[in-house]
């Protein structure tokens, strides 16, 4: 069936992301245990930081904020993944495919975009924490935390248009465990090198410059607190450390997958599967587990609700 974009391909086939019998077996099971324990581990940092009045900093709000973007983030693609281990024949649709495709990019630039607004947060608060009340306040923090629901939807959307003007006329066999721009644009009817090229702009050389953007301002924070008292600066290397742990995780399998041209690698399914399946449930563990004041608050409210 024909559409208007010239579309007869009405579903794709996943090739998955191994063929081996084992080693499907092993990323099944730790895919699960991630989604039984760090999973419900993100939503309890979200419950944590709502219900402690002493948990009231900006810091606080985006970090309660990327928990919860992180899980959303989480739902698009391991869910699906673990339901096509039990299947012989792993088959999307076209409409399916590029709905997977909107939500992957729409809440991972999203969240992107919320570790550069966390990286502003924390220039103010070392660099000019005289202002650092006024500037942050809860408008600003609100406004801030629109940005990136906002930009990660123009980019998203920017990828779906040009995708949905592509002719799909077969093969429908897609090389990964999920829809994605490179393994989709080369299964195009047509030539794709200037869609190839916007997408790198879109995609990759956006990545790179933030992940430059934000390796300049930690830089700078770090060089402002090196003057700072021995508490001030320890807190502050903390903080700093952990963003750039987290901005590595983010950036750098974004970097490799959408900054070159659209060709298969060998370890392109791998940095897929870590970018999309086990990375986002581990940035917020990985604040969690470097913010003292976020630890007693959850030991304080396991012991309440639980123990």
């Amino acid at each position: 069936m024909e559409t208007e974009n010239n579309t007869v391909v009405t579903e794709f086939i996943l090739v998955g992301l191994t063929q081996s019998q084992s080693i499907q077996l092993l990323v099944f099971v730790l895919v699960l245990i991630f989604y039984l324990i760090i999973l419900p581990g993100n939503f309890f940092i979200i419950l944590t930081i709502r219900s402690d009045p002493g948990l009231t900093a900006p810091l606080y709000f985006f970090l309660g904020n990327l928990a919860f973007l992180d899980a959303s983030y989480s739902f698009i693609v391991a869910p699906r993944m673990l339901a096509d281990f039990f299947s012989e024949k792993k088959v999307i649709s076209y409409n399916s495919c590029i709905t997977q495709l909107f939500f992957l990019h729409f809440l991972g630039a999203g969240e992107g975009f919320l570790l550069v607004v966390m990286a502003f947060d924390r220039y103010i608060a070392i660099c000019r924490p005289l202002y650092y009340s006024t500037v942050m306040n809860p408008r600003a923090c609100h406004v801030l935390l629109l940005a990136p629901w906002i930009g990660g939807f123009v980019h998203s959307i920017i990828q779906v248009a040009l995708i949905l003007r592509l002719p799909f006329c077969g093969p429908n066999l897609l090389d990964n465990f999920l829809c994605d721009v490179p393994q989709v644009i080369k299964l195009a009817c047509t030539d794709t090198f200037v869609v190839e090229l916007l997408m790198v702009f879109n995609s990759g050389l956006l990545t790179l410059l933030c992940l430059l953007g934000l390796l300049v301002s930690y830089a700078v924070i770090l060089c402002r607190v090196r003057g700072s008292s021995s508490e001030g600066k320890s807190k502050a290397m903390s903080t700093c450390t952990t963003h750039i742990i987290v901005i590595f995780l983010m950036f750098g399998p974004g970097i490799f997958i959408y900054s070159r041209p659209f060709r298969a690698l060998p370890a392109d399914k791998v940095v897929s599967f870590c970018h999309t399946v086990i990375f986002p449930l581990l940035n917020p563990v990985i604040y969690t587990l470097r913010n003292q004041e976020i630890k007693a608050s959850v030991r304080k409210l396991f012991y309440q609700h639980l123990a």
